[in-house]
């Protein structure tokens, strides 16, 4: 999957790349964790797979997603599929920020009911406080507006939503935005427990601390492109990529220790690319145990885990 943006105004004939050529598979059981710095491309992959891309964006590539009806093609599906067959039924969406995505002037319980009402043809009292239970919410937390929730609350409706549908699979994007510590490990364990439920659950996610905690296998991205993927264990463990070796770096434990510079504009890839191949080159700290770079921006797999530009060592 690619994914562009062509600019207007003052900066037309300008292109983001915001996504290039990811491949990704996603399995029943598994939490795969998207992981890179903010501005990477993650957030915008999200988007394209449910069609809420804005209009100046350009598609290429295919995406497909099971299901007990069979498979469906999401990049090239019309909006009547996307919002009758896919949305909330094939992919539900556990969106970045639960108390901003809820509407404030309606009770947490009728927002469950109207989302009941539209994915079952239903809506009893009864349906949505088993939906509570599921996400471990009291059913009367339900009879509250979103600014009365905290924010571990909020985010546990919104989980629940995303399973009125009863989704094969589930996209977080960037769940725990603005939460504290236990929240965060809360909310993520509850995406953990969807797989243990036979879902697929893709984690987007800057905070590699809760990616540890829960994936089962992770993608890291740089600048539009995948550069890491694999079981979430061997990559944390034996990171082959500098970029995987300096995000964990800069975790607490690690020491706190930065990435050298700045990401790179996503209009200058083009330009980059041609320079360097790997578009981490200008960042890239010699990093002991890591094979030096060979340019080439394309992923190739090694066994069950794959990289760009560095072969293992």
């Amino acid at each position: 999957m690619s994914v562009r943006f062509r600019l207007g105004g003052r900066r037309a004939g300008e292109v983001v790349r915001a996504v290039t050529d990811v491949r990704l598979r996603l399995f029943p059981g598994q939490v795969l964790a998207l992981v890179g710095e903010s501005g990477c491309g993650k957030s915008v992959l999200a988007s394209c797979l449910l069609g809420l891309l804005p209009d100046n964006a350009q598609v290429r590539g295919e995406a497909r997603v099971g299901g007990r009806e069979g498979e469906v093609e999401l990049l090239s599906a019309s909006e009547r599929v996307l919002s009758r067959h896919v949305r909330g039924r094939r992919i539900g969406l556990v969106p970045q920020s639960a108390s901003t995505h809820l509407t404030p002037v309606r009770t947490a319980r009728s927002q469950l009911v109207e989302t009941v009402r539209h994915l079952r043809g239903r809506g009893r009292d009864g349906e949505v406080d088993e939906l509570a239970r599921r996400v471990g919410l009291a059913p009367q937390d339900l009879d509250h507006y979103p600014h009365e929730l905290s924010g571990g609350m909020a985010q546990r409706v919104a989980v629940a939503s995303a399973l009125v549908g009863d989704p094969p699979v589930v996209v977080a994007d960037e769940p725990t935005t603005g939460l504290d510590r236990p929240l965060v490990e809360r909310t993520v364990d509850l995406l953990a427990e969807l797989a243990d439920r036979d879902r697929g659950v893709l984690l987007i996610t800057h905070d590699l601390g809760a990616a540890r905690r829960v994936a089962t296998h992770v993608a890291v991205m740089y600048a539009s492109r995948l550069v890491e993927t694999g079981p979430a264990a061997e990559v944390f463990e034996r990171p082959w990529h500098p970029y995987t070796v300096g995000l964990l770096n800069a975790l607490p434990e690690a020491g706190f220790e930065p990435i050298p510079g700045r990401p790179p504009a996503l209009t200058e890839l083009d330009v980059l690319e041609r320079k360097w191949g790997c578009v981490f080159c200008q960042r890239c700290p010699d990093v002991p145990g890591v094979s030096p770079c060979d340019g080439n921006p394309e992923l190739v797999t090694h066994g069950d885990r794959a990289v760009a530009a560095h072969p293992p060592c």
